[in-house]
């Protein structure tokens, strides 16, 4: 659904006309249809100029960004403005109308677009119920709390019946409550309408909770990116370890650390019993998580094997042979 191919910016730096800030070096992603993406990152990294170049709210200043089979780089201003109709857009401070009600909020931008009141009357209930805000349809955002302005937020973006959702950080100045919420409601409206969502956060939850595949951003550059669970199979992967933050607990001197990945029905085997019953070796445990991964039960776990990796080989090759990922963790085996 989104294709963006050797993507740069490049703008002159706030107060040194003469010097050039590159905020994207060379953004290569590919945004599957109905999938939700999440681009991570730290502030800084490039995430929001990004996301505000996919709908050309900022000019690259080079590359080509295709959005539903269309290079959104060559439209004129007039075609832009109708390829805009099919992305919406979710903010992180909302950028609500105070003088309007919550319903006018939402047909604004088919207001704009010469729809009949009839139809922006139609449209926007049909919205509002979809984000559970009917019985707010009067109500100014001065009434609202902070979820349920994002929820208008996101009704507006929907109202023209966007095939793409882009979602700028629209969770990062919400309780953790209210977090979760707009979470479920993006999962569930990416399932009841088929959006495809390209969203950006700082928040490796988000990623965790939502997302189908994800991309790390570092200083203009993506410097890792796809499906989140096969992430956690990818040796080194910075999402992988960042998801499942298991300490710097390194083992003694002369033994074996490894790393292993287990999801589905390998969540509930005793691993570690039966690796040291099957080898009569004692396994230390230096660390573990489980949680829910894009709707699917992962854990990770670091091990501590007593001996040399070589003379571990047997244990390590069964534990890859019955489906687990494993990782022998370099610089930490002595």
């Amino acid at each position: 659904m989104i294709t963006i191919t050797d993507l740069h910016k490049s703008y002159p730096a706030r107060g040194a006309k003469d010097t050039i800030v590159e905020a994207l070096k060379g953004i290569d992603l590919e945004v599957a249809d109905g999938e939700i993406f999440g681009v991570v990152g730290q502030s800084g990294a490039g995430k929001s100029t990004l996301i505000r170049c996919v709908n050309l709210l900022e000019r690259p200043t080079s590359g080509t960004i295709t959005v539903g089979g269309q290079d959104l780089t060559t439209l004129s201003d007039a075609e832009l403005r109708t390829a805009r109709h099919g992305i919406g857009m979710v903010f992180q401070h909302f950028n609500l109308l105070s003088s309007r009600t919550v319903r006018e909020n939402v047909e604004f931008g088919l207001e704009i677009t010469g729809v009949s009141k009839s139809e922006r009357a139609a449209r926007s209930a049909e919205i509002l119920e979809l984000v559970g805000l009917t019985d707010r349809a009067s109500a100014y955002p001065s009434q609202l709390s902070g979820g349920q302005k994002q929820r208008v937020g996101i009704a507006r973006a929907l109202a023209g019946n966007p095939r793409v959702l882009l979602s700028d950080e629209a969770t990062s100045s919400l309780d953790p409550e209210t977090t979760d919420s707009i979470l479920q409601l993006l999962k569930d409206l990416n399932r009841k309408l088929g959006l495809t969502i390209l969203l950006i956060t700082h928040e490796m939850e988000v990623v965790k909770k939502i997302c189908d595949s994800a991309a790390l951003i570092e200083d203009g550059r993506i410097v890792e990116s796809g499906n989140v669970i096969d992430l956690l199979n990818t040796p080194g992967s910075k999402i992988a370890h960042a998801l499942f933050p298991l300490g710097e607990s390194n083992g003694a001197p002369g033994n074996t650390v490894i790393e292993i990945m287990y999801a589905g029905h390998l969540s509930d085997e005793p691993i570690v019993a039966k690796l040291s019953r099957e080898f009569g070796i004692d396994v230390n445990i230096l660390g573990a998580a489980v949680e829910i991964v894009s709707g699917k039960r992962v854990g990770r776990m670091r091990l501590e094997l007593p001996g040399s990796a070589a003379s571990n080989a047997v244990p390590i090759s069964r534990l890859k042979d019955s489906g687990l990922f494993v990782e022998v963790l370099e610089g930490v085996s002595a």
